[in-house]
This record gives structure tokens, sequence and C-alpha cells, in this order.
């Protein structure tokens, strides 16, 4: 059984494409009237616990994650409901903000591809309404995944689909839609379809301006073994080539391209770090050791596409890059809702700082192995970021900023969850629900709308030193030409950002424009979401 870990992860990064930025529901639908005869009383709570495991399709048979039996027994659709909405009102960060629903009406003009069930939808809808001062919606991160799903996600590392990380330049007519990233063992990496792909046309229907439905349906296959065919622009090739691809089970590099970029001034460690999953422990711990056997006098981390996970991974890594200012220092102080200021509702233990973890918290490294560390040889620490920088990676900027540790950001600005929460099952569904916010050792914790990076001069608590540069779909990641990592190595040499930053991906034209600022990428997930990036919703074509 996995032990109970503190997850924050993204639901902004996750996009596919959606101009409308909705992603599922019913647009300005309103939700049901409430009945006065039901025996439903607002305001009024019973324990979640009297309602849990009580379900209207009770499972049979073990639970992974566990061991032991399901828990399931049989109830209904409204003992499902019920649950959600004490345990709702318990543990939201922003209960006070959420709005208090009949249980016992039917919610099913809320059921999306987001929220499948009947239930799902009813919590689809508890949830605040309020904005932040940019105004984009306080709460982009509540979801709802299959139980199954979300475990072989996490723990497995595995995702659904081609193994390929779609970036959307443009997101309607005319459409531009690249490919960011590949994993390692995909079929799409055997082909040469890597980073920068471009993607001419699925199944025979252009994405310039084809049918929306045809090429969702392309890019978001439903069934192992399903095929699609792609027509893409190889990097570096002059004429298109058509690909078939298969719909299957891949598994997830969370840690790619780790290398040693010889310089003039000594050598910089560079990795792509794109996800804070269970395998991405040991593999750090791999990186890390390698790197500090090869000498190096600085890093680089490429976070653009990494959109959170295991808060503890962040913690590990903190220590990895900046060790022994980490000591006896807090990374992370998680905050509750005003019911639990002491104690964590989740847990039931004393709310206790999260230190920077020395020893391996036994995700896929053996428990209690002492970490390695970069710390001797750094102090600063280069960071990659942009929109799909979120969560974790968050706290990872937050945490070392905490401890006045040196973080230089380059790219763009990040996506703003200084949230995040425990996948709580019940009945086949593992629900996503805001209930903690964190602050760093300096007591700061306010950045609902990300970090952004910035040049000088007086930085206020979101400003992090450093270079705005845009995504740069001509090199790989990890090609020191790479605009990103380019103006990372300028930026170490000089001091300040280089005066040409790279290739701006801005195309003109289409109802949504650009997704993103500056021609920043919005992430695509494959089909089932890629948990750790892409949870809340699959947008869509349009």
């Amino acid at each position: 059984m996995q032990a109970l870990r503190t997850l924050i992860i993204s639901a902004a990064s996750i996009a596919l494409l959606n101009a409308c930025g909705g992603g599922g529901g019913s647009g300005g639908s309103n939700p049901p009237v409430n009945s006065p005869d039901d025996g439903w009383v607002a305001g009024v709570y019973d324990d979640a616990s009297q309602f849990e495991n009580q379900c209207a399709n009770p499972r049979s048979g073990t639970d992974p994650d566990t061991g032991n039996l399901y828990p399931d027994r049989q109830g209904s659709a409204i003992d499902e409901k019920n649950w959600l909405r004490s345990w709702s009102n318990d543990t939201y960060l922003w209960y006070q903000e959420l709005p208090d629903l009949n249980p016992e009406n039917d919610y099913s003009e809320f059921v999306t591809e987001r929220f499948p069930t009947e239930p799902n939808g009813y919590f689809s809808q508890l949830k605040t309404t309020a904005t932040t001062p940019s105004g984009k919606p306080k709460d982009s991160y509540h979801f709802v995944l299959d139980s199954q799903t979300w475990y072989e996600l996490s723990q497995g590392g595995v995702s659904f689909g081609y193994g390929i990380e779609f970036a959307v330049l443009v997101s309607s007519p005319p459409r531009d839609v690249r490919i960011a990233y590949s994993q390692n063992t995909s079929q799409a990496a055997q082909l040469g379809m890597t980073r920068g792909t471009k993607i001419i046309a699925i199944d025979g229907e252009p994405v310039l301006d084809g049918d929306p439905d045809i090429l969702n349906a392309g890019l978001s296959p439903d069934v192992a073994g399903e095929e699609h065919d792609f027509e893409v622009l190889l990097p570096g090739a002059i004429e298109t080539q058509t690909f078939t691809l298969t719909a299957a089970e891949v598994a997830i590099d969370p840690l790619q391209n780790v290398k040693v970029i010889p310089t003039a001034t000594g050598n910089v460690g560079y990795m792509a770090f794109h996800d804070h999953i269970a395998p991405a422990e040991l593999a750090l711990i791999n990186a890390v050791q390698s790197l500090s056997q090869q000498g190096i006098n600085d890093l680089v981390i490429d976070l653009r596409y990494n959109g959170g996970g295991y808060l503890d991974i962040a913690s590990e890594l903190g220590y990895m890059i900046a060790g022994n200012a980490t000591l006896n220092r807090t990374f992370e102080l998680l905050q509750f809702n005003d019911k639990y200021p002491n104690v964590n509702p989740v847990t039931g233990q004393t709310i206790r700082p999260i230190p920077f973890h020395t020893r391996a918290q036994g995700f896929s490294a053996p428990e209690n192995q002492p970490l390695p560390t970069l710390g001797d040889s750094l102090n600063r620490v280069f960071l990659l970021t942009g929109s799909g920088t979120c969560s974790a990676s968050e706290a990872l900027i937050n945490g070392l900023r905490g401890i006045n540790f040196d973080v230089i950001q380059i790219g763009a600005t990040t996506c703003g969850k200084p949230y995040g929460y425990y996948p709580t099952p019940n009945c086949g569904s593992t629900y996503f629900t805001v209930q903690f916010k964190g602050v760093n050792a300096a007591g700061f914790g306010d950045y609902p709308d990300g970090f952004t990076p910035s040049v000088g001069g007086d930085l206020g608590a979101t400003e992090v030193t450093g270079c705005s540069v845009a995504d740069d779909f001509n090199h790989a990641l990890g090609d020191p030409a790479e605009a990103r990592l380019a103006a990372a190595l300028y930026y170490r040499d000089n001091g300040s950002c280089p005066p040409e930053l790279g290739v701006q991906f801005v195309p003109s034209g289409g109802n949504g424009g650009p997704l993103g600022t500056g021609g920043e990428a919005t992430r695509l997930p494959p089909a089932e979401p890629n948990i750790l990036k892409t949870p809340a919703r699959r947008m869509r074509l349009l």
C-alpha cells in the first residue's frame, strides 16, 4: 500500500484546445433548483463518514493500492453526493464560498468527459466561482479521475495515448499544433516524431482548418489499439510523411536528457524534469549522482512542462540542489481552512512544516536512503519555466527562495498554483479538491498568478530574477541552441539577458489566437489525461 502522499498537481497546464477556456460543463447553466420537501436542509452537514463507500455501483475484487478488498457496499448516487457535500464542506480550502446544493436533485446536465457520472457532475459544481487579481478563476484545479486510472498514472508512471506531449500554438483556424516532446520508449519517438514535429493532418483532415471532431478523435483516442494516421513534418524535413499511430499504455519518462554541457567557464548540468511522479525519485537521485561525479559548476533544470505531483519529491530535489543551505529549514508549511488551524484534516496529525528531505521517502528509491546533493558546488540554480510549470514545480521555486537560495528563472510566467490536495477515493472515483495552501520558510505563498521572470530592478514577491524567453520548437530540449537554455547559458556568462531572445512563436489569426502569452505553448494531452499535467480537463480543437 502506498503511503498517504501530499499532492499538488496542475490543471492549468493541461489544456488541449479550447479558446473559450471552459473545458466541459454547460456554460452558463445554473445548478438545479433545490427542493424544500425532500429532507435536505441547507447548511446542515452530517459527517462524511456516514456516507463513505456507499455506492450506486459497488466494485468487487481487490484494491491494487491497498491489497485489500474494495470497501464498497450497496448504496445510491444520493449517498455518493451526500459524501461529496459533507467532505467538501469539511476540507475544501474555501468552503465558505461553496454553493450548498441539494444532493437529491439530478445533476446529469453537468456530466461531461471530465465528470463522467452523475455524482461526478454534482462534484463539478462544488467549487468557488471567485477569481484571482488577474481575473482568472481562483479554482482551476477541481477534477476527478477513475481510481484505477489514477493508481496507474501516479504509482506506475503509465499514461494512455501515443506517448506524445503536444503543444498548441493556435487553437482555432488557422491552427498550429507541434510536438513538445515524446516519451523515450514510445512508437512516436521511434518514428522520429520528436520535439518540433508539426502536425499537418490527422486521418486526412487538415489541422489548419479541418473538422475539429475528426482531429480531436485522433488526438485523443479512447481505447487501446485504436489507430490514426498522422501526416507530419519532421524536424529538419522538407516533405511531409504519414505514420499510423496506435494508442497504448506508454511508460512516462519523468526525467529526460540528463547531460553535462561543457563551457569555457566550467561544466553546466542540465535535466528536463517533466513529472513529480513516484519513478522520478530514483531518476533524480541517479541524475544528481551522475552530475556530481562529472563536476558541474552550475545546474539548469527544465521545468517548462512540469505540471507538478508529489510535494515530497519537490522537497527532496530542493535538498539535492541546495544541500547544507536547507538543513533545519522549512520547505513548505501547509495551511488548511480555518476549521483546522493546527491539525491536518486528512491525516489527523498536528500540522508541522515539511522540511527539505535529506533522505528518500520511499516512492521508488529505498526509504531513508541518504540523498546525494550538489549543494557543495552550487550557490544558485537556473530554472526554465512556462505556463505549464505548476504546483510542485512552483513549490520548488518558492521553497528555495524562502531560504534565500538564488533562483534564476528563464522562460515565461508559471501557472500560479500554490494549492494542493490529497487524492481521495470513493466508489471508484478519486476526487481532487483544493484542501491547502503552501507557504515557504519566509511565510510566503501568494502566487495565484504565477512567478514571472524579471530583469533587475525592485523585484516583487512573485517576480524572480531572470529573462522572459519564448518556447523554441526548432531545437531539442537540452540543445544549447534552444532559446531558453541558450538564454540561461548567456546569463551565466554575462549576468544579463541576451539581446535577442530566440524564436518567438506568435502565429496570427484564429478566433482564439495563440494560447498563452508571447507564443507560450499550451499543453495538449494524448488521451486519458497525463495526470500530473492534465487532471482537470481535456480541451478541444475549435
